[in-house]
C-alpha cells in the first residue's frame, strides 16, 4: 500500500471543518428550519450537498479509487449507488399500478462495480444523480400536506420515507469522510 497522504483541509476560520462558513453552500449555522417539513428537507439538502463537496477537485482516477480494499466502494461508487437508491425510492413510493423503474446500472453491485476511472463515467454518474434527486423531490412533493400519509405498495408513511433519504444520506457521507481522506488527506466535518 501506498503512502497515506498528509491531513489537510481548506478551512481556515475553524480546521475541523470542510469549508470556512463563507464559503460553504451548506445552512450548518443559525436557527434551524421552522417545522417538520422544513427540517427534513434541510437535512436532506445539506446532506447532498455534503456527498458533493467530498467529490469536489478530485479528477476521475481520484474518484474511481477504492480506497479501503478489500471493498468495492469508492467515492465515485457513492454517487452512483446514490442515483441508483434515488431511483429506487421512486418504486417504494410508487402507485400499485405503475410499473417499477429499472435500475440504472444493472445487477447488484454494478454501481459499485461500474465506478471507473473515465470521465464519461464521472459524468454521466453526477447527471445521473442530479436527475433522479430532481425526479424523488418531484415525486414526494405530491405528498408533504400530510407528512403521514401512506403511499406506494408497502404503504410506507411520507415522513418514514423522507427519514430514509437523511439515514442513507447520512451513512455514505460518513464512508465519504474516510474515503476522501484516503484519496488526498482532505478532512473536515
Amino acid at each position: 500500500m501506498s503512502e497515506q497522504p498528509a491531513r489537510w483541509t481548506r478551512a481556515t476560520v475553524y480546521p475541523d471543518m470542510w469549508l470556512n462558513p463563507e464559503d460553504d453552500p451548506r445552512t450548518l449555522e443559525g436557527p434551524g428550519p421552522d417545522g417538520e417539513l422544513a427540517t427534513l428537507r434541510d437535512y436532506i439538502v445539506n446532506y447532498r450537498l455534503t456527498l458533493r463537496l467530498k467529490c469536489e477537485g478530485l479528477d476521475a482516477e481520484q474518484l474511481a479509487r477504492r480506497s479501503v480494499p478489500p471493498s468495492t466502494m469508492s467515492l465515485l461508487g457513492l454517487v452512483r449507488h446514490l442515483a441508483e437508491v434515488e431511483r429506487d425510492w421512486r418504486n417504494w413510493i410508487a402507485d400499485e399500478d405503475t410499473e417499477r423503474l429499472p435500475k440504472l446500472y444493472g445487477a447488484r453491485d454494478a454501481d459499485f462495480d461500474g465506478a471507473v476511472a473515465d470521465q464519461a463515467v464521472v459524468d454521466a454518474a453526477f447527471a445521473d444523480l442530479a436527475r433522479e434527486q430532481a425526479a424523488l423531490d418531484a415525486e414526494l412533493a405530491r405528498w408533504t400536506d400530510d407528512l403521514g400519509t401512506r403511499v406506494g405498495r408497502e404503504k410506507i408513511a411520507v415522513r418514514e420515507m423522507l427519514v430514509h433519504v437523511v439515514d442513507e444520506y447520512a451513512r455514505h457521507c460518513g464512508h465519504a469522510d474516510l474515503l476522501r481522506e484516503c484519496v488526498d488527506g482532505r478532512v473536515g466535518q
